[in-house]
């Protein structure tokens, strides 16, 4: 395996080396393989060619590592390990399980290595002689890469957790609201009547039957059959109908369910569609119910956000919320690693303007600590519970409002949608914070880092 690695640089192009990262360097410097093997096969093969690169450093340990290397007792004398002194230590590793029965190093030697704990009884005054003869044995597992195939999971980072920055920012923004609405439910039913006749389409079901006959076609009875057009050996079959006797729907049900409208409200739009629009459901049903649904909801969160007005609550969030769910995530595909989170892992929905987003925090001077808020931090709508995205709090005294709490909405959503339901909870959410703010924070959508800073 061969590998032409460069070192990270910052926003400036300055190589993040030791001289500038010192101690840190590898926290930042990370490579991450993706390999085209299983991961055992891979580790095995990496760990070998390492061990064949160091061929001065052995792997089994035998007496004969000992003799003829340099020691100093701790009174000052110096020596080297003759045959029998060589043959005592090796001896003495084994009576402290520091060798295995293979004559490796095991777990035990490095634990109590990296805890100073180490004691090579009779031997023991010549300690630092076999510590450093030791350290010649290469040990495979300090070059066992992470598997980047299997999801990380997130530890909660209480240092962040605990920053003033963080805990201004969450005394702020920690209430709960309720929300009072009160609508003409009449010129939503006539704005849905439009929408729907405007823009309800449903797919065509086809059936198509390859070398043989509608014979094979399970419940015929349910589908009336229109026109076939034959091609070869295939026949196309348009259905003008897809239900039959043995199939019903409860369309008014299915609707006060998807929209929260009351029956009422439901007949009296579908009285006023169009016959031809009505037809739709005939064609499709299932289609037509879920793609209503959506059209309907769209008007009433419009009509919604009109008239809806937040008011406190004297109850907030416990600050469980933020490590009573296991967050996991695979680094490259779903997450990137944080040390200014609230965690030591953000785990996007999507690795374009989230990831995007995520990373200018993360590398920004200014900010001091962020988070994805977790989902237990909702705000009550008409459309449902909205879950904002992300509490930034600044350094004091670099941005004219120190805390943000953003959305970061890129092109993901886009047409009806972006105009209805999300829109109408991104706007519920405006009015949520401004009935709890004292004008120290700001709530709005950032497409990417620039956008928020601009803010203020």
């Amino acid at each position: 395996m061969i590998c032409d690695v460069r070192l990270c640089v910052n926003q400036n192009g300055e190589r993040q080396d030791a001289d500038v990262l010192g101690d840190h360097v590898f926290d930042t410097n990370i490579l991450t393989v993706i390999a085209s093997e299983s991961y055992d096969d891979f580790a095995k093969k990496l760990q070998t060619e390492m061990a064949e690169a160091c061929a001065d450093r052995r792997i089994i340990i035998t007496p004969n590592l000992f003799e003829g290397k340099p020691y100093t007792k701790a009174d000052g004398t110096n020596g080297r390990f003759d045959l029998a002194q060589a043959r005592a230590i090796y001896n003495a590793l084994i009576r402290q399980d520091y060798v295995d029965d293979e004559g490796a190093l095991t777990a035990e030697y490095h634990e109590a290595k990296r805890n100073g704990t180490l004691d090579f009884g009779k031997v023991n005054d010549l300690k630092d002689g076999i510590i450093a003869a030791l350290d010649m044995v290469f040990n495979p597992s300090s070059v066992k890469p992470e598997d980047a195939r299997k999801p990380k999971t997130a530890n909660f980072q209480q240092e962040n957790f605990d920053k003033k920055e963080f805990q201004n920012l969450w005394k702020r923004i920690n209430q709960r609201t309720y929300y009072q609405v009160n609508f003409d439910t009449s010129d939503l039913a006539k704005k849905s009547i439009k929408a729907l006749d405007d823009n309800l389409k449903v797919t065509e079901i086809r059936i198509v039957v390859e070398g043989g006959s509608l014979d094979n076609v399970r419940d015929k009875e349910s589908l009336e059959v229109g026109v076939a057009m034959t091609q070869g050996n295939t026949r196309t079959i348009h259905v003008t109908e897809a239900i039959g006797k043995g199939v019903t729907y409860d369309l008014i049900g299915k609707l006060v369910t998807a929209t929260g409208l009351t029956r009422k409200t439901i007949v009296e739009i579908l009285k006023g569609i169009k016959s031809t629009t009505f037809h739709l459901f005939k064609l499709n049903p299932e289609e037509f119910i879920i793609k209503a649904g959506l059209i309907i909801n769209d008007c009433k969160a419009l009509a919604v956000i009109q008239c809806v007005k937040y008011e406190k609550l004297n109850d907030k969030f416990s600050t469980d919320i933020f490590t009573e769910n296991m967050l996991r995530g695979k680094l490259g595909i779903n997450a990137i690693e944080s040390t200014k989170l609230l965690y030591d892992l953000v785990v996007l929905d999507s690795m374009g303007t989230e990831k995007n987003f995520a990373e200018s925090l993360e590398h920004e001077d200014d900010v001091v600590v962020y988070t994805k808020l977790p989902n237990g931090f909702y705000i009550n709508t008409p459309m449902g519970k909205y879950n904002p995205d992300w509490a930034v709090a600044f350094k004091e005294g670099s941005v004219k409002h120190v805390y943000f709490v953003a959305e970061s909405k890129g092109n993901d959503l886009q047409g009806s949608q972006l105009r209805g339901s999300e829109e109408s909870k991104i706007e519920c959410a405006r009015r949520h914070f401004k009935a709890i703010s004292d004008n120290s924070y700001i709530y709005d959508v950032a497409k990417n880092y620039k956008s928020l800073y601009c803010l203020y």
